[in-house]
């Protein structure tokens, strides 16, 4: 085929060029008879160029694209963080910090609930001082915050085994990681609680004292006694605050108007639904629990099931729920106090990625 040959445009020496003066002078060179179809006040000599339409709109378009490699390539999370649908996963060690603060604080906050739902259900009197509704609020939020680091650290570990760490868990998953991650706590938390019961009714000084009277009169087997019990209420309780709670805060946001510009109430009513789900079905089986561990020997109360049966067969329903109404509101305040600190957290850390 014959050469074309294409002439650069001339700029009239009596004029100061300026590329962006005109719509023609914007235009790439290759693309001039494009430009002479389109524009008006464009260069004769591009008129004269020989061009395939069909091939000109592609590379007018391309030559005003920007280079793509000015962009650096997007990954899965920064997609995620731009559409909205997934936040930074905290760390393990950002779950054991989350956790100890929050069970640390909900306790001292909430110490007056806790004295209250003791004095109900020992038949003990009320407190008439303030600082009596808070003794004993070291003793109790000691243990609490490596408990509570325990079960949020390991529901994070579970959860990225069960999505890849790379999605969101679906509301079943949830519920079922926060149970797995109660139950592994109940670990820890059984002989916490065996310690501390039978510390008050020994009256030892130490928590130490107490565990050297069970090992030397029972065995090292004498310090699980009620595990199995605190298997199931942890397992539930847990799943009440890091499942339930935070699927129905998730759904009033998303699905109730109100709800959709007031996430404090959101998270006050979450809360309140998943504490309350959670006291309802762990207040017999806690009470069964206290009985089996406060008579360690087992000369009236064999095991926590057998404890079960026997305190509703004395005294009804109404013995299986001695002092469930200052739980369940103390349940609820420590569903509210814990997500919201761990939903802080994750706000941070993914606004601190996304800067």
């Amino acid at each position: 085929p014959e050469e074309v040959r294409l002439e650069p445009a001339r700029v009239p020496p009596d004029s100061t060029h300026r590329p962006h003066a005109t719509p023609a002078a914007r235009v790439d060179s290759r693309d001039k008879n494009l430009a002479a179809e389109t524009l008006p006040g464009a260069s004769a000599t591009a008129e004269a160029t020989p061009q395939r339409r069909s091939d000109a709109p592609h590379r007018n378009v391309g030559s005003m694209l920007p280079n793509t490699r000015d962009f650096p390539p997007l990954t899965p999370f920064a997609a995620s963080v731009v559409e909205g649908k997934r936040r930074l996963p905290l760390s393990d060690t950002e779950n054991l910090m989350v956790g100890a603060f929050g069970g640390t604080l909900e306790c001292a906050v909430q110490m007056p609930l806790i004295t209250l739902k003791i004095c109900q259900q020992s038949k003990k009197p009320f407190p008439t001082t303030i600082g009596g509704w808070f003794r004993g609020v070291t003793a109790a939020a000691a243990p609490l915050g490596p408990i509570t680091a325990v079960q949020v650290a390991v529901n994070g570990a579970i959860e990225r085994v069960v999505t890849g760490g790379d999605r969101d868990p679906t509301d079943p998953e949830r519920v079922g990681v926060a149970m797995a991650a109660g139950a592994v706590s109940s670990v820890l938390y059984s002989p916490v609680d065996l310690v501390v019961i039978q510390q008050q009714k020994l009256g030892l000084d130490s928590p130490g004292a107490t565990v050297s009277a069970i090992v030397k009169e029972y065995g090292a087997s004498g310090m699980m006694r009620g595990f199995w019990s605190c298997v199931v209420r942890e397992a539930i309780y847990t799943a009440g605050y890091l499942g339930l709670a935070p699927i129905a805060k998730d759904y009033l946001t998303g699905n109730v108007e109100y709800f959709k510009s007031n996430d404090l109430a959101a998270s006050i009513v979450g809360s309140s639904i998943g504490g309350t789900v959670a006291a309802v079905l762990t207040h017999p089986v806690d009470t069964s629990k206290t009985c089996a561990q406060s008579d360690i020997a087992g000369v009236k109360y064999p095991n926590a099931r057998t404890a079960l049966g026997m305190v509703y067969k004395d005294g009804g329903i109404g013995a299986l729920y001695g002092g469930g109404l200052a739980r369940t509101a103390r349940l609820c305040g420590a569903f509210f106090i814990i997500n919201n600190i761990r939903e802080a957290a994750i706000d941070w850390k993914t606004a601190r990625a996304e800067a």
